[in-house]
């Protein structure tokens, strides 16, 4: 049996174990924050980070969702990190009830290695924001505090950070693309 074949099994895998109602409630809760015109903050480290700037990108040109990665801005992101800690590079002052934070993120948040996403998910809570997620392994702090949040199941263990990175970007595909959500068509 070849690498790539084991590997594709195990994407089968995921995408018959992944929650189509934790998907369809995500939808449900993006259309209200379109409908309240919330603001969107998608945050990430590592690869999630990047996987943030192309989730904007989507939200915003696809289904008309103000949107920001909070990582894409490093000038204040190192600011943030020298002047006050590197736990503090995806707080805001000026976020609102209204608005929602969005969390990638392969461990979902893991006290020893994602402090970040565990302080911007506290002070989202603290703000009255609702917390959505698309993480791996067993969702981290981001399962026990969101709102909605999508696991991507752990069918390898050794390929948990693979899997749970690409899977980010074909939830949030599916949820650009789906008809309550979608408000441009794409080009292609």
């Amino acid at each position: 049996m070849s690498h790539a074949w084991q590997y594709l099994q195990e994407v089968r895998k995921i995408a018959d174990n992944l929650s189509l109602d934790a998907i369809e409630s995500m939808v449900y809760e993006l259309v209200a924050l379109r409908r309240r015109q919330g603001r969107l903050f998608v945050v990430g480290l590592g690869g999630s980070a990047g996987n943030a700037s192309h989730m904007v990108n989507d939200m915003r040109k696809l289904c008309g969702i103000e949107a920001y990665a909070p990582a894409d801005n490093v000038s204040e992101l190192t600011a943030r990190a020298n002047d006050e800690g590197w736990p503090t590079i995806f707080y805001s002052d000026f976020w609102r009830p209204t608005d929602a934070l969005f969390v990638l993120s392969v461990g979902g948040g893991a006290a020893t290695v994602s402090l970040p996403l565990i302080k911007a998910i506290d002070a989202a809570k603290a703000a009255g924001m609702k917390v959505f997620g698309i993480v791996g392994r067993d969702g981290g702090y981001t399962w026990m505090q969101g709102d909605c949040v999508v696991v991507v199941p752990t069918v390898e263990p050794a390929r948990v950070t693979p899997h749970t990175e690409a899977f980010q970007a074909v939830v949030w595909h599916c949820l650009v693309s789906h008809p309550d959500l979608q408000a441009k068509a794409t080009k292609w």
